[in-house]
């Protein structure tokens, strides 16, 4: 399996990705590195994701979604990358590649709920409260299995 950086390359997720996609964030969650997402959860918003392709065709190693929600705000969610590529700077560019597209869009804050603080401190995100995120909580917050009992960590990027 060759996983040099020039047979990866990223671009927006198809729907045939979804099942890769799926798997990437499933294993993720096992690991409770983020929560885990329905396929119905991923159908629905796979306009949002960016994915780490193969230039041989293979299945997507990496994956990151950018989600607006409200008018001056969006999420970065669903951020991972599999372990043969951790620490190559993949999750970084996927990461950017979200945010350029939050500035395209006109959003210019951007948060994350994360169990891993200190990778997205090092991308310039800070530590905030969740309860300045109201939209956040009445559009997923309620659905998930962790409600009231939240442990993820929320950090924002204002640019």
């Amino acid at each position: 399996m060759n996983t040099t950086t020039n047979s990866l390359y990223l671009r927006k997720a198809i729907i045939q990705d979804v099942p890769a996609i799926h798997g990437l964030l499933m294993q993720a969650a096992k690991q409770e590195l983020l929560l885990p997402r329905s396929y119905n959860e991923l159908y629905s918003h796979l306009r949002d994701f960016y994915v780490v392709a193969r230039r041989d065709g293979e299945s997507p190693v990496g994956c990151c979604a950018l989600t607006i929600t409200w008018q001056d705000l969006a999420e970065i969610r669903s951020l991972v990358v599999d372990d043969s590529l951790r620490g190559q700077g993949w999750g970084r560019r996927l990461v950017e590649t979200c945010l350029s597209e939050a500035v395209t869009l006109g959003v210019y804050r951007v948060f994350t709920l994360t169990y891993v603080p200190r990778f997205f401190e090092g991308l310039g995100f800070e530590y905030v409260s969740r309860d300045i995120f109201p939209q956040k909580v009445w559009a997923d917050c309620l659905r998930c299995p962790k409600f009231p009992d939240c442990d993820e960590i929320a950090m924002l990027m204002q640019m």
